[in-house]
């Protein structure tokens, strides 16, 4: 008689962990990038509330405050693999969300004395809190996510990012505009953060076994379904760094990865830009329209998730061919898009918005496409995983805008324009069809807990040569000759 697998609650605590990640993802996100918004704000404050500073920042000094942020960014994302092994994703998300409310809040304050240099130094700061977060939410995946239920728990998390993109754009620009003027966007986004925390703190928990709120049932579920020992979580699993940087499914989804941080952070940096250079589009209705690409993101993302489960449910198509195809829509059809934008001017606004919207909201299928795909390769290894290839990916959003300042020089030229959204819809192409040829979402050899101890285990366990003196028992001197070798051996055979 077989006996069907424990099956946990519809509705669990491991949802309510998922839900916890999508909020936390939001707020941060939301702090990160509400500044594209507030420095069109900070330089243009006619469009705004006037009642606030104005300063006079060249593009090349906007371009830094806005690429700073991830030069403290990627100093934190392998440390913050280590620190989430170490201490659990509780607490090390805590305190990265502690650091951004703190930082966010002192944003008005410290730039009315320091001018651009302090506002690239606070947002260095704020990378360097920021960091370890994706380590942290992709190892908290790992932990809370049953097989089955991976995609459908780890894409929701995810599409924390897209609200908090639409947020940060849409809300911006009417905060900007209302009796706070830009402070207010640092105000909110530091509150928000610093609400999140406490919610953070009384539910959240590292896994299963530790929460307080998790029934039995669905404890079991989990743990079950990971094949978790039950010294699983009291033990260290060592890391194979040689088998990781050699495995090429790996390095496919790393440029996979590069490729999609290069060309959403165009998008997520240069938008707001482009649409109040070369469109002529007032600060409030900018950030209106700056936002419907990220909310068309944000709603399809769920389009993505359903149409996922119901592929892999029907067993239509196998979980990395999901992969390989959503991966392919969010990255080509960007690109065409992006081309086509290039060459719309102020009377083709409309078609410019659809297009962008277009762009951004389709891109949202690079979530089940590859960004959970560190999870498939290395459940056990996915914070490392994950730390590594973001570590890389995210040099690139501090080039994004620093190539785009040296490509605009005149933010009303539409050929310059030209030239960003095209390369960013080349790089696009290019990493999907290294994903399309060596992608994978089959586990590695090297996730399993004794993959480096084969070796010593083989020469444990390696049975020693046998020769005839060692078989042979001791042998009467007197018998000896009456004995003949093989009746020995065959006597001790027997024994």
């Amino acid at each position: 008689m077989t006996h069907k697998p424990c099956k946990g609650p519809r509705l669990g605590v491991r949802h309510l962990q998922s839900f916890l990640l999508f909020l936390g993802l939001t707020v941060m996100h939301i702090a990160r990038l509400n500044v594209s918004v507030a420095i069109v704000a900070m330089t243009n404050a006619a469009t705004t509330n006037p009642n606030f500073p104005e300063y006079e920042w060249t593009e090349k000094q906007k371009s830094y405050i806005l690429s700073s942020f991830y030069w403290g960014y990627i100093l934190t994302l392998c440390p913050g693999s280590f620190l989430c092994r170490r201490y659990g994703a509780k607490v090390v998300l805590f305190i990265a969300s502690c650091g951004t409310a703190v930082f966010s809040l002192m944003t008005p304050w410290c730039i009315t004395w320091g001018g651009w240099q302090v506002f690239c130094a606070i947002r260095i700061l704020q990378g360097l809190f920021q960091g370890v977060i994706f380590p942290c939410v992709t190892e908290h995946l790992a932990m809370w996510s049953p097989p089955e239920e991976r995609n459908r728990l780890g894409a929701f998390s995810y599409t924390g990012t897209d609200c908090g993109t639409v947020l940060a754009m849409f809300i911006s620009g009417m905060i900007a505009k209302g009796a706070m003027g830009w402070p207010g966007i640092s105000y909110v986004s530091g509150s928000l953060c610093a609400a999140w925390c406490f919610l953070w703190l009384i539910f959240a928990s590292n896994n299963a076994t530790e929460s307080r709120f998790v029934g039995e049932a669905e404890c079991k579920y989990i743990e079950s379904s990971l094949e978790h020992n039950e010294d699983f979580h009291d033990r260290t699993i060592p890391i194979p760094w040689r088998a990781i940087w050699t495995s090429v499914p790996f390095l496919a989804l790393l440029v996979t990865r590069c490729a999609e941080t290069y060309g959403l952070s165009t998008l997520q940096a240069e938008i707001p830009s482009y649409m109040n250079g070369v469109l002529n589009m007032e600060i409030q209705s900018n950030a209106v329209f700056s936002s419907l690409p990220f909310l068309a993101m944000w709603l399809l993302s769920y389009v993505y998730l359903i149409a996922a489960d119901v592929l892999l449910k029907k067993k239509i198509l196998s979980l990395t061919s999901v992969r390989k195809l959503f991966n392919t829509l969010s990255f080509w059809i960007p690109a065409a898009a992006l081309i086509g934008i290039g060459f719309l001017s102020e009377e083709n606004k409309n078609l410019a918005i659809v297009l962008m919207t277009v762009s951004v909201g389709v891109n949202s299928g690079a979530t089940i496409g590859s960004s959970l795909n560190s999870i498939d390769l290395s459940p056990n290894h996915a914070g490392i995983l994950i730390g590594l290839s973001n570590t890389v990916a995210n040099v690139i959003p501090i080039l994004t805008p620093l190539i785009a300042g040296e490509i605009v020089a005149d933010k009303h030229n539409r050929g310059q324009w030209q030239i960003v959204f095209g390369l960013a819809a080349v790089i696009f192409f290019v990493g999907n069809v290294v994903f399309i040829i060596w992608g994978t979402a089959k586990a590695q050899p090297w996730d399993a807990d004794d993959f480096l101890k084969p070796k010593d285990t083989e020469t444990a366990c390696e049975k020693p040569k046998i020769t005839p003196a060692e078989v042979a028992p001791p042998i009467d001197p007197v018998l000896e000759q009456q004995i003949s070798w093989p009746e020995r051996y065959t006597a001790k055979a027997i024994e």
